[in-house]
């Protein structure tokens, strides 16, 4: 199948598809502080949000966040709808990420689970590497600190 798509900057107006995106593909979760007020912010912090939307329907259909700590770049909520899984379409948003990271000439990181094989995979044709044995860890409640 051969899917039209678009690849453009985030607007306010997507949040609430973004969200449903998020949610099916387990990349959102309100516990992680994934809201518009924290899209915003990292944006005004030299960071960028693609989005990848059918112009035809106006359906998002996928999404890279990407933040930026002035040393390297964090790809984040990187994923694609379900339903338009399996259809290369990963591949033209992870080189507009990656376009990103070579125009701002910073590295990139990214986070994936070990047993997410398919993005894994991606990932590695792209370029990335593996960093070694790192645990990650995190305090997701300020007020327990």
């Amino acid at each position: 199948m051969n899917i039209n798509y678009i690849i453009r900057d985030f607007k306010k107006d997507d949040y609430n598809q973004i969200m449903e995106l998020w949610m099916e593909t387990g990349l959102g979760n309100p516990e992680r502080g994934d809201n518009l007020d924290t899209i915003i912010k990292s944006l005004k912090h030299e960071g960028a949000f693609f989005v990848m939307e059918q112009p035809e329907t106006k359906k998002i259909i996928g999404t890279s966040w990407i933040t930026n700590d002035s040393r390297r770049l964090y790809l984040h909520h990187f994923g694609i709808k379900p339903e338009f899984q399996g259809q290369k379409l990963a591949k033209p948003l992870l080189a507009a990420s990656l376009d990103f990271a070579k125009q701002k000439k910073l590295q990139i990181k990214l986070e994936v689970h070990k047993d997410n094989f398919k993005a894994v995979n991606l990932y590695s044709k792209a370029g990335f590497t593996y960093l070694g044995d790192y645990n990650v860890y995190i305090i997701r409640n300020y007020n327990s600190i």
